[in-house]
């Protein structure tokens, strides 16, 4: 799809207008489009960018190669920066890098900091041992809950008697726990341009079981603190006050102008139990049993008795302290954080922008209670111990306001009737956990029995306003925050606006986005393939209260009015803020002819570049595709823009390893720009071998440095 160029403009915010065209006014060398710095891959739909005739897109689409490897643009290479089972110190890299930050303490050296996310059971389980060295007693704990056990066990409470079995579980989740988490080692960009690891007294590695055995427990502020001292309350209590054991399942993140970066906990309800009780004490552990499976690998938490209210939070680190290991910081809230956006303004308060990647999940901004005095003063950190959570409420005239998650705040939930599922899980009282509404007519019986959000929750007030935050999403729920489709990321402008990728806009067990806000191009609900929104705050200030926003629909096939994408997930500016994102689409989906949302015609996931002045402004360009079954994500530049740092995560996660470089041929019905319907024969790789490429090779995460074989910023 071309967007309007004044509405893209618009979109992106004034400054894009006056940006300076400097290298990118780059004319037709090969075929290089004015404003667009590299010649566009080719992908597996035709797209208006391209410019290719009618007659000749069928004969041009009606066959195509998948291929298994990163592929990206003549005159532009990768280099492998870091890659699964690598030594870390004492520790090793972990598994599904994805946010990434690089600081720069010098021209071309500085630390790279990695998120690591989760584990792929497939292919982990099938080269762990290859890998790692080590072999993982599976099939023996498999062996033995297939003769009892139908949907996992509950480890933590294992007797004596069954000691063994609960040691092998212990080992397995360790090593899982091992592999997720914060990562951070020290880079440098060499003669040849290939940057590599100076291994300095700063890389470390910050896992999910930190501070189990090595003391290296993580630190909290806020609150939240007030709960987790507790020594016993309505549920589980783990009885170690304000330490914390690790932090896992580390997906986006976001970087501070003083130089720490923030990690995001997003999906924890994997490993331990989400819902917490009215004083925001924790369910117990045997409500989310361990459960392993040829594709399963949930529940790791429960052997170790973790406490879920715990996870699900935003962790700051600085990269440069040897001995940071992370704090957790409560008034940013409990939810599946997925980015962080900083607005950090000299005399202002600090602002912070974080989604929760749920359907149904809601955007937030926590202002600090002082004022930013220097933006880059590592100092500011503290500003994050005081402050205030607000969840967004978008009106669908295109304004908005920011809703207190505090005691005070009045109960207001969304009526179910206004979302495309009609599902609203709030607050259960008196046992605790959720209840899933799904009628207006509950939500007016809500209502009547609770007035306010300290209605909901118990305690002294610090202590309500600790479980208000634990309890975060759903006592958003309860306040009327706008249930929303899925967003993933929450990034600044350079003129201080917001701006949000939605994924998907489909509705699922956990909620649904909000119909009046959340359509396709023609009112369609529901829209699978992602939106992003631009929000400006009134008068441009970060603690405003109210706000306007703007919406694109730019997720879809070209005919349906799409840009030849799927599902925006990060995205980021280069230094002439043209637009850079890649996409999240299901792994289960991706190649698949049968998917009824037809997520399988757009191929693998990819990287995208939108450029922001000319003639092409608000065009989108195919810059990159990524190896088999993998997500693309963590895009981060060098200040130089010589360097895109890319995270490839989870390639071969359906199939696992690629067997003998098998492939199969598969039938898609396709579309012409103008909607004429052909059929392509695709051949599509079956699993991965992707870093290493030779055959059988077990495919692994890595973290790649993209750059141009001239040594030319990108772009």
């Amino acid at each position: 799809m071309k967007l309007k160029r004044r509405d893209f403009l618009l979109f992106l915010g004034a400054g894009a207008a006056t940006v300076a065209l400097g290298t990118y006014l780059i004319q037709q060398k090969k075929g290089i489009l004015r404003g667009v710095g590299f010649q566009p891959i080719k992908g597996p739909m035709p797209l208006e960018t391209q410019d290719i005739p009618l007659a000749q897109q069928i004969a041009d689409f009606s066959k195509y190669e998948v291929a298994d490897d990163l592929v990206l643009p003549e005159g532009y290479t990768y280099d492998i920066v870091g890659v699964w089972g690598e030594k870390i110190r004492d520790s090793r890299f972990g598994y599904n890098n994805d946010y990434l930050s690089f600081i720069e303490t010098d021209k071309d050296e500085g630390y790279l900091t990695i998120n690591f996310e989760y584990i792929s059971a497939i292919p982990w389980f099938q080269t762990f041992e290859k890998v790692i060295g080590k072999k993982l007693p599976l099939a023996e704990i498999k062996a033995t809950l297939e003769k009892g056990e139908k949907r996992g066990i509950n480890a933590f409470a294992l007797p004596s008697e069954q000691a063994e079995l609960k040691a092998k579980i212990q080992l397995v989740c360790e090593e899982a726990l091992i592999d997720q988490g914060i990562g951070v080692i020290s880079i440098r960009k060499n003669a040849e341009g290939k940057w590599e690891r100076t291994n300095s007294a700063a890389d470390r590695r910050i896992t999910g079981i930190s501070g189990l055995k090595d003391g290296r427990y993580l630190d909290v502020s806020g609150p939240g603190v007030f709960v987790f001292r507790k020594q016993t309350g309505q549920g589980y209590v783990d009885k170690l006050g304000a330490k914390i054991i690790g932090t896992f399942g580390n997906c986006a993140g976001g970087t501070t102008p003083w130089g720490t970066v923030l990690s995001a906990e997003e999906n924890f309800q994997n490993q331990v139990p989400e819902p917490v009780y009215a004083d925001g004490t924790s369910f117990d552990p045997s409500e989310h049993r361990f459960v392993i499976g040829d594709g399963e690998l949930y529940g790791q938490g429960n052997v170790l008795g973790l406490a879920g209210n715990k996870y699900g939070w935003i962790v700051e680190i600085d990269p440069a302290n040897p001995n940071d290991y992370g704090i957790k910081h409560t008034w940013l809230g409990r939810y599946r954080h997925e980015a962080v956006g900083v607005r950090a303004e000299a005399g202002k308060p600090l602002a912070f922008y974080s989604g929760c990647d749920r359907r149904g999940g809601h955007l937030y901004k926590f202002v600090s209670t002082g004022k930013v005095q220097d933006p880059k003063d590592k100092a500011n950190s503290n500003l994050l111990r005081y402050g205030m959570l607000y969840a967004a409420q978008f009106n669908p005239d295109g304004t908005g306001k920011w809703i207190p998650l505090k005691p005070s705040t009045l109960v207001n939930p969304v009526l179910p009737s206004n979302l495309v599922g009609r599902l609203l899980p709030l607050p259960k009282r008196p046992e605790g956990g959720i209840y899933k509404a799904k009628s207006d007519a509950e939500i007016a019986k809500f209502k009547q029995k609770f007035k306010t959000l300290g209605d909901l929750y118990t305690g002294t007030p610090e202590e309500k306003q600790g479980a208000i935050l634990i309890d975060a999403h759903f006592a958003a729920n309860a306040a009327g925050a706008t249930c929303t489709a899925r967003p993933e990321d929450t990034e600044i402008a350079s003129d201080g606006s917001l701006y949000i990728s939605f994924t998907s806009g489909t509705p699922g067990g956990d909620g649904a986005p909000d119909k009046r806000i959340f359509k396709g191009p023609k009112g369609e609900t529901p829209w699978e393939y992602g939106w992003i929104m631009h929000l400006i705050e009134n008068e441009n200030q970060p603690d405003a209260l109210t706000f306007q926003w703007k919406m694109l629909a730019v997720g879809g096939e070209p005919v349906s009015g799409g840009a030849g994408f799927s599902n925006p997930d990060n995205i980021v500016f280069d230094n002439n803020q043209n637009v850079w994102m890649v996409t999240d689409m299901s792994t289960g989906k991706m190649n698949n002819p049968k998917d009824k949302e037809r997520i399988g015609i757009f191929g693998n996931n990819s990287i995208w570049f939108i450029p922001t002045n000319d003639d092409n402004a608000g065009n989108a360009y195919l810059f990159g595709m990524g190896p088999m079954e993998c997500e693309t994500t963590g895009l981060f530049f060098t200040q130089d823009q010589q360097t895109l740092f890319l995270s490839v995560q989870h390639p071969g996660e359906k199939y696992g390893i690629r067997q003998n470089y098998n492939a199969e041929t598969r039938k898609f019905s396709m579309h012409a720009t103008d909607g004429e319907k052909f059929t392509q024969t695709r051949n599509i790789p079956i699993g991965s071998n992707w870093p290493g490429k030779a055959a059988n090779d077990p495919p692994k995460p890595a973290v790649v440095a993209i750059r141009r074989s001239d040594s030319q910023p990108i772009g």
